[in-house]
C-alpha cells in the first residue's frame, strides 16, 4: 500500500543549516525526507501543505550526542541488572533537541558487559518515542587505571583482542566507537581489529607519551575521547595526547560542554586549534540527567548529584547533567565559535564523523530530523525526528 504523502512547512526567525543562517528561512518536508530549504519568500503554501510556524525562534539540525551514559533514570551500562529504561531517555533527548544519540557504556566485569551489550542492543531495536539511538560507545576496559576517572580499577584490563572482539559481536554491528589507552601494550593490535569491525579507535583514559599516541594514529587511531579530561594536562617540554590531538588534523576530538569539566581557556584553545570538521561536542551524561538530585550510578560505580554536580564517593567528577542544548553554548561564549560552527560540533561533525550521512545538515534528501528554540532562552520548544513530531513544549 503507497504511504500517504505527508508535506509540512517549518517556519522560523532563521534557520541554522548549520553551514549558514538563512534569516526568515523554512523548511519543507515530506513524509521522513526535506525537500526544500531557504527564504520563506520562497515556498508557495499549497492546500496540502500543513504550517508549522514558530515565531521568535529558530530552527537547527536535530542534535546528535555521540558520548552519553544514560538520562531521565536509565543507565546504559547496566541494562543487564535493572530495569533500562531506554524509551525514557530517548524522551527526554528528544524533548532538548536531540534527534539521534550513541548509548554509552563503561568498564565492567568481562560477563556483565557482554550480556549489558546484549540487552542494550534489544532495547535499541524497541522502538522509541523520541530520539533515536544509532549505535553503541564502549568507553573501557582497556584504560589506564591512572586515569581512570570514575571508573572502578578492577574492572580495567590490558587490552585483549579477543575480549574486544566478544564486546564487538554482542553488539550485532551496533558498536561505532570504543576507548582505549594508546600507550597499554597490544594497542596497535586492537586499533586493527577496531578497523576491520568498521568501530572508531578512540584514544582517552591514558597517559600515552607523543611517541605511543603517534604510533596509534599512524596505526588509525581517528578520535581523542573528552579531550583535556583522563589524559596529563598539557606541558611546555612533555607532550602527550592532549598535545598531539590538538595539534594533529587526522584526530577528531570531543569536547565535554557542560561547562565544568573543560576550563573556558581550554575551550577556547580547542575551538581555535580544531577545524571545524575535527571538534565534537558531547554530553557524557549520566541517568541524573533530567531527574532530582540523588544518588545514582554509572555502571559499577555509585555517584551522587547535587545542584546537578555530579561525583563520586572519592569526589571525582562522574559525568554530566547537562545536555547538549544547553551545553553547546558554551562553544560560543567559551570558545568564540560563530553560531553556526557551534551548531556543526552537535550536528553534522558527529553524522559526518559516524558516518550518518543522512542528517545532521537542513538540506533537501536527508532526514527530516529538525530541533526548533526560543530566541533568547534557547529554550527547546519542538522537535522532529523521521518528519514526525516528538516534542512539543506547551503554550507554543
Amino acid at each position: 500500500m503507497e504511504k500517504k504523502r505527508v508535506r509540512r512547512l517549518y517556519i522560523a526567525d532563521y534557520l541554522i543549516t548549520p553551514d549558514r543562517l538563512i534569516p526568515h528561512g523554512a523548511v519543507l518536508c515530506e513524509n521522513e525526507r526535506i525537500i526544500g530549504v531557504g527564504g520563506v519568500s520562497g515556498f508557495t503554501v499549497e492546500r496540502e501543505i500543513e504550517v508549522c510556524r514558530f515565531n521568535r525562534a529558530y530552527i537547527a539540525p536535530g542534535f546528535l550526542d555521540t558520548h552519553i551514559h544514560g538520562a531521565g533514570g536509565c543507565d546504559c551500562s547496566r541494562c543487564m541488572t535493572s530495569p533500562c529504561d531506554l524509551a525514557a531517555m530517548s524522551r527526554i533527548l528528544g524533548e532538548r533537541g536531540v534527534t539521534g544519540f550513541f548509548p554509552t557504556v563503561v568498564a565492567d566485569s568481562k560477563e556483565l558487559m557482554l550480556e549489558n551489550i546484549r540487552q542494550l542492543v534489544r532495547a535499541m531495536r524497541q522502538p522509541l518515542p523520541g530520539a533515536d539511538a544509532l549505535a553503541i560507545n564502549i568507553e573501557g576496559p582497556f584504560l589506564n587505571p591512572k586515569r581512570a576517572g570514575s571508573q572502578p580499577h578492577e574492572v580495567l584490563c590490558s587490552i585483549d583482542p579477543v575480549f574486544a572482539k566478544e564486546l564487538i559481536d554482542a553488539g550485532e554491528g551496533m558498536v561505532k566507537i570504543m576507548t582505549f589507552a594508546p600507550e597499554l601494550r597490544d594497542a596497535e593490535k586492537l586499533i586493527q581489529l577496531l578497523k576491520e569491525n568498521n568501530v572508531i579507535a578512540s584514544m582517552g583514559h591514558s597517559l600515552a607519551n607523543e611517541s605511543q599516541t603517534r604510533r596509534a594514529i599512524d596505526a588509525g587511531a581517528t578520535h581523542c575521547t573528552h579531550l583535556f579530561n583522563g589524559m596529563e594536562p598539557l606541558h611546555q617540554r612533555q607532550v602527550g595526547l592532549a598535545g598531539i590531538a590538538l595539534t594533529d588534523d587526522r584526530v577528531t576530538v570531543e569536547l565535554i560542554i557542560d561547562g565544568r569539566h573543560v576550563h573556558s581557556r581550554m575551550v577556547d584553545l580547542a575551538c581555535r586549534c580544531k577545524p571545524g570538521h575535527r571538534l565534537i561536542g558531547i554530553s557524557d551524561c549520566t541517568m541524573a540527567s533530567g531527574m532530582p538530585d540523588g544518588d545514582y550510578r554509572i555502571g559499577p560505580s555509585e555517584i551522587r548529584v547535587i545542584g546537578g554536580f555530579s561525583q563520586n564517593a572519592e569526589g571525582k567528577l562522574a559525568g554530566t547533567t547537562t545536555m547538549l542544548d544547553s551545553g553547546w553554548h558554551s562553544l560560543m561564549s567559551c570558545g568564540h565559535l560563530s553560531e553556526t560552527r557551534a551548531a556543526e560540533a552537535v550536528t553534522i561533525t558527529p553524522a559526518r564523523h559516524f558516518g550518518f550521512d543522512d542528517r545532521g545538515i537542513l538540506l533537501p534528501g536527508k532526514r527530516a530530523d529538525l530541533a526548533v528554540f526560543e530566541l533568547g532562552s534557547n529554550r527547546p520548544l519542538f522537535t522532529v525526528r523521521r518528519g514526525e513530531q516528538i516534542y512539543r513544549a506547551e503554550n507554543i
